[in-house]
């Protein structure tokens, strides 16, 4: 765990938000992620030629897709998305958004995992984006070994899974069962520039750093937040324009946490935008991040 001193850190309630991604068939796109993570359609608009769409559970936005049809593929040696990671209170809602994408033959389920903090399904999306579905073991359960949060990759049977927990009735309700972007997993080009940037500046704290190629951060001692990997981009730069992540978003409780965050950024001489409610500035690759307090509408979001 980070020893920073408080100014320099994110505050403790600080969580994730949506995360928007440029797609080239909008219609795919949406109907993938609706029937596949029973995710509804929020809010739409239009910015220029491009439509906006966000989709979520309740009043909850998962995902923000920007429909950009000239733009190339997803380049997975590129810095960019890993995945979002959706977060679920429990194993039988778990159990049911991940046995409904398997039915989803428009993507791939790419496997299961036991990491110690949580239990976790796997999903490529029809244009190559990452997705993990996961909940959350009790924080009492989670290991801690010179101040660092364990985790670990094992193998988790997803048919014993789904026999030990998914329900007939589990399975129909869960467009109404509530959910929320638990982390964000990004590809990036060295984990020292990453670090720079997602630590020293904005504020995370590490949470794991012995995992080979990988780092972990987080507000508040949850396991991650953020993690950030060069398993497949080591060595990438900022990346032209393409199909995938477009925006991280970050939501910080309250006014005073955003101009805490303007403040370490100027310290550290980075440039960004901000007007009292939101303040945005580009990753060391291009991915833009943006952090907002609550009731910032994403319709707001997604104009910037």
């Amino acid at each position: 765990m980070s020893t920073s001193t408080h100014d320099e850190i994110l505050n403790a309630q600080t969580t994730m938000g949506p995360v928007t991604l440029r797609v080239g068939d909008m219609q795919i796109m949406s109907d993938y992620y609706s029937g596949a993570f029973a995710l509804e359609p929020l809010e739409e608009a239009a910015q220029g030629n491009e439509t906006h769409r966000v989709l979520g559970r309740g009043q909850t936005p998962f995902v923000r897709l920007i429909h950009t049809p000239d733009l190339p593929a997803v380049d997975p040696r590129q810095a960019g998305l890993f995945h979002t990671a959706f977060l679920f209170e429990d194993a039988a809602s778990l159990a049911a958004t991940a046995y409904r994408a398997a039915q989803d033959r428009r993507g791939t389920f790419t496997g299961s995992s036991d990491h110690l903090v949580s239990e976790a399904f796997y999903f490529t999306d029809p244009e190559g984006n990452g997705v993990e579905l996961y909940t959350d073991r009790p924080r009492e359960q989670w290991t801690r070994v010179d101040g660092e949060i364990q985790m670990d990759t094992i193998f988790l049977d997803p048919n014993a899974f789904l026999r030990e927990h998914l329900s007939p009735e589990a399975a129909a309700a869960a467009p109404t069962q509530a959910g929320t972007v638990g982390h964000v997993h990004l590809q990036v080009g060295d984990l020292a520039t990453a670090r720079a940037f997602y630590i020293d500046t904005l504020g995370f704290e590490i949470t794991q750093s012995r995992y080979p190629g990988a780092l972990f951060a987080s507000a508040g001692g949850y396991h991650h937040h953020i993690a950030m990997n060069t398993w497949n981009s080591h060595g990438a730069g900022p990346r032209a324009a393409q199909l995938g992540l477009a925006d991280v978003s970050i939501t910080v409780p309250d006014r005073s946490e955003l101009d805490a965050v303007a403040e370490r950024l100027r310290r550290h001489k980075i440039g960004f935008a901000s007007d009292g409610r939101t303040l945005a500035l580009d990753d060391p690759w291009g991915t833009r991040v943006t952090l907002a307090i609550p009731g910032v509408a994403t319709d707001e979001l997604i104009a910037r």
